[in-house]
């Protein structure tokens, strides 16, 4: 049974909130899911660049604008 993380950065700038997602994806089992909640865009792009180029599948939404939920399925 896969399980659902919700990891809060919001107000954390790069590279805190990279390196949070980092550690907390290594703890996770393929199939969980990590959302990583932002408010700087550095971090926007990075962190599902990051994601991808690891193998895992990225969704970004701006649920309040200036805010995003990086949605990432640990993959390997």
């Amino acid at each position: 049974m896969s399980r659902e993380i919700v990891l809060d950065c919001i107000g954390e700038v790069c590279p805190v909130p990279l390196i949070k997602a980092e550690n907390a994806l290594k703890k996770l089992t393929v199939g969980d899911i990590l959302i990583i909640q932002i408010d700087h865009s550095c971090a926007m792009k990075n962190i599902p660049e990051w994601a991808k180029k690891a193998g895992h599948n990225v969704e970004v939404q701006e649920p309040v604008d200036g805010e995003w939920e990086v949605i990432i399925e640990k993959m390997k």
